[in-house]
């Protein structure tokens, strides 16, 4: 099992790596990074898509309209949409979040930025976006490309992942260890 997952991660991996030279080669590489963007923000918040892009069951050419129908509707660029056709045409579709991932920590690399994902109950106001980028840039001492979640099981508060390291203020967490400090008296 470990080795297919490395396998999948590795191709995912490929397919960013060939998307991110392309677009670097392009002058493309803020189209595409926002077009992937949003795509992950459907691939979130849409059960259908996500669906569509991890069934086996669904056909290649039904997954391949499928997807050129979402790639026109949202506007994205040929090079998006030719990344994505590729993808439903080869059957890697379901590759796609990883390769967005890995796609968004090339990018912040290429700029010289560390990737931290923020997870969060609520979805995030700019105002406080803004001041969360700030703290860690003070932290870890460079720009910062943050990845926000949406997890309403944390309560509230934040999960921040900077790297390997990991703080977790979440309230879930919080009255998890107040729970095992009561049962210990």
């Amino acid at each position: 099992m470990a080795t297919q997952i490395t396998g999948q991660s590795d191709l995912a991996r490929r397919y960013a790596s060939a998307a991110f030279e392309l677009a670097l080669e392009q002058d493309k590489l803020d189209v595409l990074a926002k077009d992937l963007e949003d795509l992950s923000d459907l691939l979130d918040t849409s059960a259908d898509l996500s669906r569509l892009v991890k069934s086996p069951v669904i056909s290649r050419s039904d997954q391949w309209k499928g997807m050129g129908a979402i790639a026109h509707q949202a506007g994205m660029s040929t090079l998006s949409a030719n990344l994505i056709g590729l993808m439903s045409k080869n059957r890697r579709l379901f590759l796609l979040e990883e390769m967005i991932s890995a796609f968004q920590i090339m990018l912040a690399d290429h700029r010289g930025e560390v990737s931290a994902e923020v997870t969060s109950a609520i979805n995030l106001k700019p105002a406080h976006m803004s001041a969360i980028k700030e703290a860690l840039k003070k932290i870890v001492g460079r720009d910062v490309a943050i990845e926000t979640k949406v997890d309403p099981t944390i309560i509230g508060g934040l999960i921040v992942r900077v790297g390997s390291r990991m703080i977790d203020n979440s309230l879930r967490t919080k009255l998890q260890n107040l729970e095992l400090a009561m049962k210990g008296n």
